[in-house]
């Protein structure tokens, strides 16, 4: 029974080196990493989420920006609103 379980095992592992061999060289990016910019490595390597983290950082300042900015805007707005009703 043991040995049944030890042959699935390996052979789910074979089936994953199998698969891993055949693709690594088909990826567009595989053969010129070396030469490639910056940006690129740091995409390839397995720290991505540190640039999932940056892109999501800028996008909350972004909308923090736009907030404020309607913010301002509608307070403008409702000084003029003001000013005209005491006027």
């Amino acid at each position: 029974m043991n040995i049944f379980l030890f042959l699935i095992q390996e052979d789910s592992v074979a089936a994953v080196d199998t698969l891993t061999k055949s693709y690594s060289q088909k990826w567009e990016a595989a053969n010129g990493l070396a030469e490639s910019s910056a940006f690129i490595q740091a995409a390839a390597s397995y720290d991505l989420i540190f640039i999932v983290l940056a892109v999501s950082l800028i996008i909350w300042l972004v909308l923090l920006f736009f907030i404020i900015r309607v913010d301002k805007k509608v307070s403008r707005l409702e000084q003029q609103i003001e000013e005209t009703k005491n006027s």
